[in-house]
C-alpha cells in the first residue's frame, strides 16, 4: 500500500530481458536502506527489490505489467518516481495508493500558469476506470486530485515543487504515463453498473 508521495526519484542504469519479462536496474538516494523482496512503488507499479549492489538495485517487471504500465517503454537513463510502502503508523498525506496500475494515458496538453502547470491527459476508457471532479488519481505514482473531469480525459495541478521533484518535469504532450484511478471510485462504478444490469 502507498500513499502516492514520492520519495525520490531513481536513474534507470541497465535493462536485462529474460523471456516476457524485464529486470531493472536503478540507481536512487536510498538504495543502502531497501532489502531483497521489498515492495516499492516505480511510476505508480509495485515491485519487488530482487537484487542490490552497492548504490544500484534490481526489480522486475512481467509481461503483464510491460502491457499495462509505461516501464516497457524505460531506457537506460530515464527517470523513475520511487515510493517505499507505507507503514501502518504513517500520515496519510496522499491517498490510498495499491500500486496497481490500471492502465496508460498520453498527455496531450501541458498549460503553464504563473509559476504552476495544468498537465491534461487523454486514455481509453476501460471498464470502471473514470475520474471526478475533485476525486483522487495517481499519474506516475503521483497522488494529484482531478480537475477539469472529462469523458476520456482530466486535467492535473502541478506545483513548483511537485514539477521540481519527480519525473513530471519530463513529462510533454505525447508522453505516456501510468495511471492508477482511486480505488474507492472504481468500486462503487462496479457496485452501481451490477445493480443497473439487474
Amino acid at each position: 500500500m502507498f500513499s502516492g508521495i514520492v520519495e525520490a526519484v531513481a536513474t534507470v542504469t541497465a535493462i536485462r530481458e529474460e523471456g516476457g519479462n524485464k529486470h531493472f536496474s536503478l540507481r536512487c538516494p536510498f538504495t543502502h536502506e531497501l532489502k531483497i523482496d521489498q515492495s516499492v512503488s516505480h511510476n505508480g507499479v509495485c515491485l519487488t527489490v530482487v537484487a542490490i549492489d552497492e548504490d544500484v538495485y534490481t526489480v522486475t517487471a512481467i509481461r503483464e505489467t510491460l502491457l499495462k504500465s509505461n516501464l516497457s517503454l524505460l531506457s537506460v537513463g530515464d527517470e523513475v518516481n520511487l515510493e517505499r510502502s507505507m507503514r501502518p503508523d504513517a500520515l496519510l498525506d496522499g491517498h490510498i495508493v495499491q500500486g496497481h496500475v490500471d492502465q496508460t494515458a498520453v498527455c496531450t496538453a501541458l498549460e503553464e500558469a504563473d509559476g504552476s502547470w495544468y498537465y491534461t491527459f487523454g486514455y481509453e476508457q476501460q471498464g470502471d476506470n473514470v475520474t471526478v471532479e475533485k476525486g483522487s488519481v495517481a499519474v506516475n505514482g503521483v497522488s494529484l486530485t482531478v480537475v477539469n473531469s472529462q469523458s476520456g480525459s482530466f486535467q492535473v495541478a502541478i506545483i513548483p515543487y511537485t514539477y521540481e521533484n519527480t519525473n513530471f518535469r519530463h513529462i510533454r504532450p505525447g508522453s505516456v504515463v501510468n495511471i492508477e484511478f482511486d480505488i474507492i471510485g472504481k468500486y462503487i462504478a462496479r457496485l452501481m453498473r451490477n445493480y443497473t444490469d439487474r
